[in-house]
């Protein structure tokens, strides 16, 4: 499968317009076209891939109906603040407090924007709390489900209903 992941596509727009993530990302937050050039290259990826993983906060919802399976990946926020930190090298605090804002944030503007909750994990057809397992364990418990979905037997995915794609 071919990996395509918002992060990647983020820094792509940065380097497109000579920025660097960090600029572009400060930019994002006064000019809401940079969220939504972000989404349309999610939504497009989705539409054209034929093998791929999508990897985004908005990529279920972004990809819908050309999605096979959509999968949602989640640990407890003490637990997210902590591998942050880690892999940042920043207080647990910190990284917790910035994960905090930075969800909040980014809950206010899907719905905004399109009209997402970001809570909403319905339309996902497998939720796994990586606190549970090993990111071996997380991998192994995917790959079954990938190798276990069979598109001919598949009876309906829950619909991504209530959504505005308007990407300005």
């Amino acid at each position: 499968y071919e990996h395509v992941s918002g992060g990647d596509v983020f820094r792509d727009i940065a380097a497109e317009r000579g920025l660097t993530p960090l600029e572009l990302n400060r930019l994002a937050e006064e000019d809401d076209q940079i969220d939504r050039d972000l989404d349309r290259r999610l939504r497009s990826t989705a539409r054209d891939g034929e093998t791929l993983v999508l990897e985004s906060r908005l990529a279920g919802w972004m990809a819908a109906e050309y999605a096979d399976l959509r999968i949602w990946l989640d640990a407890p926020l003490e637990v997210r603040a902590a591998r942050i930190a880690d892999r940042e090298e920043k207080p647990v605090e910190q990284a917790r407090e910035e994960t905090r804002a930075r969800a909040e944030s980014e809950a206010l503007r899907y719905e905004e924007y399109y009209g997402i909750d970001i809570d909403d994990l319905s339309i996902y057809d497998l939720v796994i709390n990586t606190a549970r397992w090993t990111p071996e364990g997380v991998l192994s418990l995917t790959e079954q489900a990938v190798d276990a979905y069979d598109g001919d037997g598949d009876e309906g995915q829950t619909p991504v209903t209530g959504v505005t794609y308007d990407f300005g």
